[in-house]
């Protein structure tokens, strides 16, 4: 038997900027009782893996604000754009950040985020067959400062192994890949 839904009683928006937004909603749970539950929404969101060759992939570093870091490597990603195709934003994300479109994107993955407080949708896609664009058509997103680098695939899977590379779309699309590559 499936857990019964809760029912939203109402909702409040605390806070909005054009990257999320915080709602309060006072809900009623299968046993009658209310309680309240704060959700973060953002826009769907993408992550692409883009092989250079079989043996290769290209990574970006940048400073991540949220953790204080700027030593760890990860796969290109970003938010889609209202209305945007999930595909058409892995495009975009791929010349915005290493300056590469893929000749062929494969769609691997689509998660959520996080299943309980966040409302996020991510869509994960590998790259192959990367063609370097043309300096005019590439519009770097004005708060990302990335260096772009060309690391051996067995060493970034052994980054996920050692918990180096911590990003969530990064880790599901390599250890997806690492599969893919067994077979």
């Amino acid at each position: 038997m499936l857990p019964s839904p809760w029912k939203t009683l109402t909702t409040r928006e605390i806070y909005r900027n054009p990257w999320i937004r915080l709602r309060e909603d006072l809900v009623e749970m299968p046993n009658g009782r209310t309680t309240i539950y704060g959700v973060c929404e953002m826009n769907a969101c993408v992550g692409v893996l883009p092989f250079v060759d079989d043996e290769h992939v290209m990574m970006v570093r940048q400073y991540r604000y949220v953790f204080g870091e700027n030593h760890r490597w990860e796969m290109p990603t970003g938010g889609c754009k209202p209305g945007e195709l999930p595909a058409a934003s892995a495009q975009r994300e791929l010349i915005e950040e290493i300056g590469h479109r893929a000749g062929f994107l494969q769609p691997i993955n689509t998660h959520y985020t996080s299943k309980s407080v966040c409302l996020e949708v991510a869509h994960l896609f590998l790259a192959r067959d990367l063609e370097p664009v043309a300096a005019h058509e590439i519009t770097p997103d004005d708060t990302e400062f990335i260096e772009v680098g060309i690391l051996p695939f067995k060493d970034v899977l052994q980054m996920v192994l050692d918990s180096e590379i911590r990003d969530a779309m990064t880790v599901i699309a390599v250890l997806w890949a690492a599969r893919e590559e067994r077979r």
